[in-house]
């Protein structure tokens, strides 16, 4: 069988293999059941026919070659695929050239990339590239005998070009469920192939106690490869703006930069805008270049759009060089507050900044020698005594460190150091104006990690002391260190403060420990417990910090991932009389039927962090798969404090293999002069099956459901 096969192949090349074979160098390769030459000279092949030409491969019921006519007469059920071009046509009858490549189908049905499907009564293939349907039906939505599909677009011409993958439709008309609903003369698509083109992107309506009913559409340019621009006009009854988004690859970096300018009622004689742009570039020696661009015209414009919920922005440009042993970073930063209980003027709005840090391993004695440099310097625009303080710093630090295991596996850390600081103040007649300060120190830490197994899981048992000694000759006023936190990450810390400008001094030790479950399945447990002891009380430590005082709080936190996706952070002081002095708490679980993250912080007042309120807030944000297509989400902050909601939002998706629609209302409660309470309505709805990344076949509908 396999010898005749080649004898019929070989026959076959002899009649269609002379004309394929001058224009492409590529041979065709016919295979079948049954092969013959008639009288006429036309040869036949029957029974699961199969033809390859370069990247074609069409199957067929019979197929019949006429030398005289040099055309290939094709008997269905047929299917072509093009492997290069993602492009697989379904026909009844066909007369194509021998290279597959022109020619017409009847009956014929063009399917693209899995997804996007064009039924047409006829459908003619030109030069390999263009295919041409008439009396076009196209949807990407699963089609049942019985009942019509959820969209389709009909239309008298489709031509698709598989060299810039585009389909162009000519007198289209767009249906929902066989209803008529809009018209249009001509039409332009990308096929689900292209992942770029200049075009219309899915439009959105929003509407809004503040700026009204409105409509989003956005327009996509296609700036060669590696650059784009997307303009997205938003008309609604109370502002006419115009939103941005520009972006652009390098060989060595990126730029991004999104924005928008809007001329509304809220404010009808200002322009409104604002602008953040971000990027990175690479620069010789290993260094790279980082920056952005955070602006706004005023502290209302990002929350009445919607655009941002910072109230703080930095504008910054700064280098970076890591490698194993060397960092250097060096940042400059512009900062604006949009917080009324803060002024620009009193705030540090220029912030210049440098750090360097050398490691040398095996320096001497077996342990590794750490140098580090760093600087900084900040500036206020008032002038005003205190209020207006400006700081310019700068440290040098000699480290030693030795690490070692004990033959009873206790591991032992010990470390040297000496910090020599210099300042320069001004505008702040309270503190020294100029300042040296040198500080020596000595600290070793102790670990035992002790550890057990069993057939499901390793537990392990660390209990840790730190002793620690340090003292400062002077002290520079505290600029960076306002904010201290006591965790489990830096219970072992020489100094818990975040900056070098203040440093914990005397003597003073940390005990702790922690116990950790760790399941052969997975699963992951851990329990954290410390304090710090010390001879003399820190006036730098604030009270809600934990560490003030001689005797610190108890520290208590915890880990736990389960298999069932369930994940929770938390963290807990708890001072001498066992009340709770500050807790936050983590949690996500992710489940067959969606996902739940919520948050808990509970922050006391504390005037030396410029908190004259307590913070109590719950954060809720849900994702719940109401039905295969349908998903219900809930986003929602509450202020258990002054017993009042900060935002919240509710919302559902529904996505199939061919829609993918959401309806969200979302209310923010936020009252100040220059911002007021709003309540927003969004709207989205999209078309599969057009443009990369649309693919819905994770979600394709039964018929009946």
């Amino acid at each position: 069988m396999k010898i005749l096969m080649t004898i019929w192949a070989a026959l076959f090349l002899a009649f269609v293999g002379g004309p394929v074979l001058a224009q492409t160098t590529e041979p065709a390769v016919l295979l079948a059941d049954r092969m013959y030459i008639r009288t006429d000279g036309v040869l036949v092949a029957e029974g699961n026919v199969q033809a390859h030409q370069g990247t074609i491969r069409l199957t067929a019921r019979r197929i019949t070659y006429s030398q005289a006519e040099d055309r290939l007469r094709v008997t269905g059920p047929i299917r072509l695929v093009d492997s290069e071009s993602g492009v697989e046509v379904f026909a009844d009858d066909a007369e194509l050239d021998p290279q597959l490549i022109e020619g017409l189908m009847y009956g014929a049905r063009l399917v693209l990339d899995r997804q996007l499907q064009l039924a047409a009564v006829e459908l003619n293939r030109s030069e390999g590239r263009y295919t041409q349907l008439y009396k076009v039906a196209a949807t990407s939505c699963r089609i049942c005998s019985d009942l019509p599909p959820i969209w389709q677009i009909r239309a008298r011409e489709v031509v698709h070009d598989a060299e810039t993958r585009q389909l162009y439709f000519q007198d289209a008309q767009f249906l929902v469920f066989d209803l008529p609903v809009v018209a249009v003369p001509r039409l332009r698509l990308p096929d689900p192939t292209l992942a770029r083109a200049t075009g219309f992107l899915v439009p959105s309506g929003r509407s809004s106690t503040v700026l009204g009913t409105g409509i989003k559409v956005p327009y996509f340019i296609a700036i060669g490869d590696s650059r784009d621009l997307t303009l997205t006009p938003y008309l609604s009854t109370e502002t006419t703006t115009l939103e941005y988004r520009y972006r652009q690859a390098f060989v060595d970096g990126r730029l991004q930069a999104e924005g928008a300018f809007s001329s509304d009622r809220l404010q009808p004689d200002e322009l409104r805008y604002y602008l953040f742009a971000d990027g990175q570039t690479q620069l010789p020696l290993g260094y790279t270049l980082n920056y952005d661009i955070e602006a706004t015209s005023d502290p209302a414009y990002l929350l009445d759009y919607g655009y941002s919920g910072k109230d703080r922005l930095d504008s910054a440009i700064g280098v970076q060089r890591i490698q194993r042993n060397l960092a250097i970073e060096g940042e400059f930063i512009n900062y604006r507050t949009l917080r009324e209980t803060e002024q620009n003027a009193t705030q540090p709005t220029l912030v210049g900044d440098f750090s360097y840090q050398k490691r040398l391993p095996d320096a001497f004695l077996g342990g590794e020698l750490r140098l580090t440099a760093d600087a900084l310097a900040l500036y206020r625009e008032s002038t005003t005594n205190v209020d207006g303080r400006d700081v310019a710093r700068a440290n040098a630090t000699v480290q030693w460190l030795r690490s070692d295991v004990l033959g009873n596996g206790l591991v032992f850390d010990l470390s040297g150091q000496l910090d020599l600081g210099a300042a320069a103040i001004a505008q702040d007649n309270t503190v020294d104006q100029d300042v040296f300060n040198a500080t020596p120190a000595l600290y070793t830490n102790l670990r035992w990690p002790l550890s057990k197994s069993n057939e499901n899981a390793t537990f392990v048992l660390e209990p840790v002391v730190q002793l620690a000694w340090s003292d400062s000759v002077t002290e520079i006023a505290n600029e960076e260190s306002t904010r201290v936190e006591f965790d489990d990450a830096n219970l072992l810390d020489f100094s818990r403060f975040p900056a070098p400008d203040r440093t914990e001094e005397g003597v003073r030790m940390a005990i702790g420990g922690s116990f950790s479950r760790i399941g052969r399945d997975g699963e992951y447990a851990r329990l954290s417990l410390g304090r710090v002891l010390r001879d003399i009380s820190d006036p730098d430590l604030s009270t809600t910090s934990g560490l003030s005082g001689v005797r610190s709080d108890w520290l208590v936190a915890g880990q736990l991932s389960t298999l069932n996706g369930l994940e929770m952070i938390s963290r807990a002081l708890i001072d001498e009389q066992f009340d709770l002095s500050k807790t936050e708490t983590r949690l996500g679980w992710d489940t067959g039927w969606g996902n739940i993250n919520a948050t808990h912080i509970w922050l006391p007042v504390d005037p030396d962090e410029d908190r004259t309120a307590a913070i109590n807030e719950v954060t809720l944000s849900t994702s719940i798969e109401l039905s295969r297509y349908w998903t219900g989400l809930v986003d929602w902050q509450y202020d258990l404090a002054s017993e009042r909601s900060v935002r919240a939002s509710l919302g559902v998706e529904y996505k199939n293999e061919c829609l993918d629609m959401r309806l969200a209302a979302s209310r923010r409660f936020t009252n100040t002069t220059s911002i007021d309470p709003s309540t927003d309505y969004d709207f989205r709805i999209g078309l599969r099956g057009f443009g990369a990344g649309r693919s819905g076949s994770d979600i394709i509908r039964t018929c009946g459901s």
